[in-house]
């Protein structure tokens, strides 16, 4: 079976670079936390606790020396909180995720009504309507074009979850302009996004099967995975080798493999050899 990895897989700039502060202020005698877990991958999570970093799931839990703020950020609330809590902050919010924080707010200090294109109650969407509404205007989150209010009146100002699939903001953008509604657009997805989606929906059109690797709950790997679903004959997502199973794969010449952004490296190739094998 010939096995093909995607060009764009796995670990992006903002993970990466938390990871690396992460591991670069463990190494010391300070105690570290990170507010929530650092990124949604449950075997890197495993693997920094093994280090002696330990998740604090919301701020009362923060009692270490050091509390890293995730790539995901926070909302302005809890920044004001954690600089309280007497422990060294370090921030790790990625610079794509700190630029829709800033466009958001911008927006919404310009009075307009700013619409966040996202999950709602994802942790990085919660930022960016908390730093939207602390800009003085309303704020809402909407998924899909269909999700956009009927009655909805301008001017609105759009971000967008920085994970965000392109599709969904063509979708919002196109409802707008059926009602008449003036807005003006900050695209903040992340071209590393975008790359990988891209990337990987070139690839299921030329496999007999895709399998996307990463945390069940990863947002940008499980939209990997609903890409895969509609480009490819099959797809398949797992967090690791172990749940690949042979009869998936009975009668396939080719497959391709991709990985959401909070996916290392070892844990693609693990899926690859393991492919390979059979």
């Amino acid at each position: 079976m010939d096995v093909v990895r995607s060009d764009c897989a796995g670990f992006c700039y903002g993970v990466k670079r938390a990871l690396d502060i992460v591991l670069s202020v463990s190494d010391g005698a300070k105690s570290v936390q990170t507010l929530g877990a650092l990124i949604h991958n449950p075997t890197v999570v495993s693997q920094l606790e093994a280090r002696g970093v330990s998740v604090a799931k919301c701020v009362e839990d923060v009692a270490g020396d050091v509390v890293v703020i995730r790539s995901h950020g926070v909302t302005p609330d809890i920044a004001d909180e954690l600089a309280r809590t007497g422990a060294e902050v370090v921030d790790a919010t990625c610079p794509h995720v700190l630029r829709a924080q800033k466009a958001a707010h911008k927006l919404s200090s310009e009075g307009m009504r700013v619409l966040i294109v996202g999950e709602e109650g994802h942790p990085e969407v919660d930022g960016l309507l908390a730093w939207a509404k602390r800009g003085g205007s309303d704020a809402f989150v909407v998924g899909c074009g269909e999700d956009v209010p009927a009655d909805l009146k301008g001017p609105v100002g759009i971000v967008v979850q920085t994970t965000q699939i392109t599709r969904c903001l063509e979708e919002v953008c196109d409802a707008l302009d059926e009602r008449g509604v003036s807005y003006e657009l900050c695209n903040t997805i992340c071209s590393a996004t975008s790359e990988r989606q891209d990337a990987a929906s070139s690839l299921a059109t030329s496999v007999d099967a895709m399998v996307v690797v990463g945390g069940k709950n990863s947002s940008n790997t499980m939209r990997l995975f609903e890409i895969c679903q509609k480009a490819a004959p099959v797809a398949f997502h797992v967090e690791s080798a172990a749940e690949l199973q042979c009869s998936w794969f009975s009668g396939m010449e080719r497959v391709g493999v991709t990985a959401g952004a909070s996916t290392p490296d070892d844990q693609i190739e693990q899926v690859v050899e393991c492919l390979l094998a059979w």
